[in-house]
């Protein structure tokens, strides 16, 4: 078995706790405490915990005081992985506590959606280094119509040896920056663990990440959704005396390992952002060459452009349509709303790409035909009278890959259309929803 797969310490439950086993996984067990939490909240504290006994009474002391100072109706849920006793405490100290195998801190989350009842979620770590005696400010932007509110650290107070000095001065900021340039947005913190959205927010995004990239995920779909987005400034505190993180429970290599995983997730789910605008650029230099050299050399100071310019600027125009049209292509897997698909489909419809495409081919053989008979008719060889026929069918040759290009795009986009649809939410069992004493209808697979 491997540490992923490790199952946790059963919980030794009062007689009076309920205990929820749901039908689409065998391997979660939720336990609700005698002293049931309200039967409507307005916010639900999620949060996953791995052997954190020591913390765990004064992390939930924390919410309560949060969520009274809030004057809001508010239920903990406690996603327990742990082999120690974390989850029989927070049970004991009024939690509800979600029996899960440690299979990743985003696979906890997904593990979670359906047993949310709240209207608000707040996500966050079960070691008392987020201040959750302050979840006024999130309750606030939720109220104000906010459906994304992430906590910033840098807004707020960095107590002295909270935060490495290569987290705070560097690998935060930068990958901030980063994800910022990317994807148009202004976070300033964005690998804060204290973060909340609405429920159906959440189960919009519909995650994926199995471990720490889970953060860089919700982040991304939070913009790709066009969520009303905040922050908010928070406290951050260093552990506990004698509590040792777990990055550094799993050795040196764990922060990097998160970093690179976080990276990743950004970059991938961003791939247009390094297709489109580039692509435009050089297929308007590349075009700019082409048509500039059609009726010949043209003179640049000392410097003479004719057909190894124009084959430079053919490569330019090629590379760059072909990466604005997978950029097209991307933005229509991306789309989680289905705005993007609706876009590019109109602007690459069937009928009139098949037209365009015909006439650019019809066009291009045209023009390279020319040069052809030439060829042919000087024994294969490329005479001076040929030269001006050389330059066009450059020309025509540009025109018949761009109709290949354009026929390939669109088919492809009308293909994720049909063939790769918005994800659907499935129904939850009448047994589900007792268990979860959730009012929605659906959750998120």
């Amino acid at each position: 078995m491997t540490p992923a797969e490790i199952t946790p310490a059963p919980i030794a439950a009062s007689p009076e706790a309920r205990e929820i086993r749901p039908p689409w996984d065998d391997q979660l067990t939720l336990l609700i405490p005698p002293n049931e939490d309200p039967a409507a909240p307005e916010i639900s504290i999620v949060v996953p915990a791995l052997n954190e006994e020591s913390s765990i009474a004064e992390f939930i002391d924390w919410c309560r005081v949060g969520i009274e100072r809030a004057g809001v109706r508010g239920e903990i849920i406690i996603i327990d992985s742990s082999t120690d006793r974390t989850g029989e405490i927070a049970l004991a100290n009024g939690a509800r506590v979600l029996k899960s195998p440690k299979r990743g801190l985003g696979r906890a989350y997904i593990d979670a959606i359906p047993f949310i009842r709240g209207r608000y979620v707040l996500m966050g770590d079960a070691d008392c280094t987020y201040d959750f005696r302050s979840i006024a400010p999130f309750v606030e932007k939720f109220r104000q119509g906010y459906d994304f509110v992430i906590g910033s650290r840098f807004a707020g107070h960095i107590e002295d040896g909270a935060m490495p000095a290569l987290h705070r001065y560097f690998g935060t900021p930068l990958t901030s920056a980063l994800l910022n340039l990317i994807y148009g947005s202004s976070f300033s913190d964005i690998h804060c663990g204290m973060r909340g959205m609405t429920l159906a927010a959440l189960r919009a995004m519909k995650l994926q990440s199995q471990s720490w990239e889970y953060a860089s995920e919700i982040i991304v779909k939070s913009i790709r959704l066009g969520l009303r987005s905040t922050e908010v400034p928070i406290d951050f505190h260093k552990d506990r005396d004698g509590r040792l993180s777990h990055h550094r429970r799993a050795g040196w290599t764990s922060p990097w390992i998160a970093g690179w995983m976080n990276l990743r997730s950004m970059l991938v789910g961003g791939a247009d952002f390094f297709l489109i605008k580039p692509g435009m650029v050089l297929f308007g230099l590349g075009l700019a060459t082409l048509l500039a050299l059609c009726n010949g050399p043209v003179v640049v100071g000392k410097a003479t452009l004719s057909l190894n310019a124009m084959l430079l600027g053919l490569t330019l125009a090629v590379v760059g349509l072909q990466a604005f049209l997978l950029g097209g292509v991307a933005r229509t897997l991306y789309d989680l709303l289905g705005e993007q698909r609706r876009r590019w489909m109109a602007a690459f419809g069937f009928t009139r790409t098949l037209l365009f495409s015909t006439v650019a081919f019809g066009a291009g053989f045209w023009l390279a035909s020319d040069f052809l008979k030439r060829y042919v008719s000087a024994n294969y060889t490329v005479v001076p009278s040929a030269v001006p026929a050389d330059r066009r069918a450059v020309f025509g040759l540009f025109l018949i890959i761009a109709a290949f290009q354009a026929t390939t795009a669109m088919l492809l986009i009308h293909g994720v259309a049909g063939f790769a649809p918005l994800a659907a939410d499935r129904p939850v069992t009448d047994e589900a929803r007792d268990a979860a004493g959730a009012p929605c209808s659906t959750v998120s697979q």
